[in-house]
């Protein structure tokens, strides 16, 4: 086989993180006297998407959004709120909804036999732990590492290093990267200089930049490669 450590991304490839972000928006919002959140998710999702391409910049770190988000969001809204308050219900929504894709479990108990897994996300730990043991899936993954947790982010060489190091330093032609941002999970493998692969299950067209080995639309093509 000629990849021995497949590296995975986690939100909007293993996890349907949007179900999930849905479900912990409507409740933060409600429990400030919104009553209807969802005419204001649009301008959430424009607000939270830039801090998190700022994250992948460099220019914040992933604890910095946890309560930037929401006070941009009233702020632009013009209304009061507790901004703490917000953030810590939105971490707890965030971290107790939503669940894998259909088919994940399957995928990656084959995966785990022929290969070592390592989950690499960029989050806050307080979500990202708590989804972790919900969903059960840490027992797949011979590392996890979560960017809140060691200080560094996708796409930057940091946060791969530290993988590699978790993982006892494999050769990086034996190593894939998998996942569906272009700009963190991709950019960074191929910065690497690893192998990777886009998980587009939605048919998104990439730039002539963009550096990607393979590129599957279901998850399970994975197994293909492996």
């Amino acid at each position: 086989m000629r990849y021995q450590t497949v590296l995975l991304d986690f939100d909007h490839t293993l996890l349907d993180s949007d179900t999930s972000e849905i479900e912990a928006y409507t409740l933060t919002l409600r429990n400030q006297g919104v009553e209807d959140p969802m005419a204001h998710f649009a301008m959430y999702k424009r607000i939270n998407l830039g801090l998190w391409a700022a994250v992948e910049r460099g220019e914040l770190l992933p604890t910095d959004v946890r309560a930037k988000r929401f006070e941009l969001l009233m702020a632009e809204l013009g209304l009061p709120a507790d901004i703490e308050q917000m953030a810590d219900d939105f971490v707890v929504g965030f971290a107790t909804h939503g669940d894998l894709y259909p088919g994940v479990v399957d995928v990656l108990e084959e995966l785990a036999a022929r290969a070592r897994l390592c989950l690499i996300t960029n989050g806050l730990s307080e979500v990202q732990r708590p989804r972790i043991e919900r969903l059960g899936i840490e027992k797949y993954f011979d590392a996890i590492v979560v960017s809140a947790e060691v200080g560094v982010t996708k796409p930057g060489a940091a946060i791969f290093a530290i993988a590699f190091e978790r993982l006892g330093n494999p050769a990086k032609a034996e190593v894939l990267m998998v996942g569906d941002s272009l700009s963190s999970d991709i950019k960074g493998g191929a910065d690497y200089g690893i192998d990777t692969c886009w998980y587009n299950p939605n048919g998104k067209v990439a730039g002539p930049e963009d550096r990607i080995t393979y590129e599957i639309k279901a998850l399970r093509d994975l197994l293909n490669l492996i």
